[in-house]
């Protein structure tokens, strides 16, 4: 069996690749592997708002009831509330059904263990090695799990972010593009609760509108919006709401790389930065790490993906981390990545500091960066193709040392992504290029427009 588990969690499309009786299997060996840690508590299920995700869910159900574990359902919400409610409600496990930032066609499902972190490589061995078994106990009667609807225990994550960062927004005027998802009631609640005069854009889920032209993917919507307002600033969340960018008053983007300048060069002036770092991924730009070792600071960086910035957290004892994408982790809040939080924080620094958003963005100065996704048939070993490798060389030669550049392979979708970064915007752009259609030449997706 093919590995199921990505980055990000198990991600496909729904009713292809992601099935009901894929989603029954995950629910029952879930239930299994990590009910089996805590026996007779429930498992909780989230989920965000596209059409697929009512299928999915039934079937996780069907699996996690069959193998005698209790269900909690609490509809609708951003995958940060289900970590924060798989600790707060005493249970087994968390599962987030959602392909967060991904079309509608896809979905996925992210599966948090009791302490609120996502799941460890182990525990989704374990889980995966399961799955095609037909070898377990089947309850009957009395022995089947039940179901437990809890709808309003949303409202526990939104009381708890209010409590973790307590604001009062009275006068200050904020645009939010929800995205058409997880967010969409959450996120304008929790701020007009503060004070603050919310206009709210892409905000009707009717689950096949989730990300449609519209939230963090899209962000030239929300510097629209904020402009044509003129709003104080303005939020974007992903479908999920774990990530977030903003804008300032001006329009321009505050991406995730601003977002940990603004928050721990802070820190770190005030001597609460432990190790005085910051951890980011390749993607991140150089004017991050240079703006923090200018103040005495440094930052380091993990392998692409929350899982793995989480991850080089806890072993270097990092309290704040993240990717330029938004995804920001704050460990002494959080589990995991948290949009809703993420704007929380940084509207308490801009009371803090006295400043607008356009000013504490100018923390760090951005270095001309290129990022392209590359379509292509296969994205397996395209690590041995001598001609792409030869044109990945060389293009790093031509961009030192001031520069870089790297290849990855997306954890969930059909795709090779080529970051490049250098002062030069011209020599980077054409230096990107090339391998761009080398890439392309030698493997891309030619049906891909």
């Amino acid at each position: 069996m093919a590995k199921l588990f990505g980055t990000d969690g198990i991600r496909g499309v729904a009713n292809k690749e992601l099935t009901g009786e894929l989603a029954l299997q995950v629910g029952r060996a879930s239930a299994l592997v990590l009910g089996d840690s805590s026996p007779g508590k429930p498992l909780l299920i989230g989920r965000d708002p596209r059409l697929s995700g009512h299928m999915l869910e039934g079937a996780l159900i069907a699996g996690i009831t069959s193998a005698g574990l209790d269900v909690i359902l609490v509809d609708v919400v951003p995958t940060p509330a289900v970590a924060f409610l798989t600790r707060t409600l005493g249970c087994a496990a968390g599962i987030m059904i959602s392909a967060s930032h991904n079309p509608l066609e896809d979905n996925g499902i992210k599966v948090f263990g009791s302490d609120g972190y996502k799941i460890s490589d182990d525990q989704e061995e374990q889980i995966e090695k399961l799955i095609p078994s037909d070898n377990y106990a089947r309850p009957i009667g009395g022995g089947l799990g039940k179901v437990h609807h809890r709808p309003e225990a949303g409202q526990l994550y939104v009381d708890e972010l209010r409590k973790q960062v307590p604001l009062d927004l009275a006068g200050l005027h904020i645009v939010l593009d929800c995205a058409n998802g997880a967010t969409s009631d959450y996120a304008p609640r929790l701020f007009r609760s503060l004070g603050a005069k919310v206009s709210t854009f892409f905000d009707q889920p009717n689950g096949t509108n989730i990300n449609h032209f519209c939230g963090s993917t899209f962000p030239e919507k929300i510097q629209t919006l904020t402009k044509e307002v003129g709003a104080d600033l303005g939020f974007a969340f992903d479908g999920d709401g774990d990530r977030i960018l903003a804008v300032d008053e001006r329009g321009n983007l505050v991406d995730g790389d601003h977002i940990l300048a603004i928050m721990g060069l802070h820190l770190l002036r005030n001597g609460q930065l432990p190790a005085n770092k910051v951890i980011a991924t390749a993607y991140s730009n150089g004017g991050l790490r240079q703006a923090f070792l200018a103040s005495g600071g440094d930052v380091q960086y993990a392998p692409v993906g929350d899982r793995f910035v989480l991850e080089t957290m806890l072993q270097e004892g990092c309290i704040l981390g993240g990717e330029q994408s938004g995804h920001i982790l704050f460990l002494e809040n959080s589990t995991t990545g948290d949009g809703m939080l993420t704007a929380l924080k940084l509207l308490q620094m801009r009371q803090i500091q006295g400043k607008p958003l356009a000013e504490l963005a100018q923390s760090m100065v951005v270095f001309p960066q290129c990022l392209v996704n590359v379509p292509v048939r296969d994205k397996r070993n395209w690590q041995e193709n001598p001609h792409i490798q030869k044109v990945i060389k060389d293009a790093q030669e031509q961009l030192a040392p001031l520069g870089r550049l790297f290849v990855r392979a997306s954890g969930t979708e059909p795709l090779l992504r080529v970051m490049g970064e250098h002062p030069e915007e011209e020599i980077l752009k054409a230096t990107v290029q090339l391998v761009v259609q080398t890439i392309t030449a030698e493997i891309g997706n030619v049906n891909v427009s």
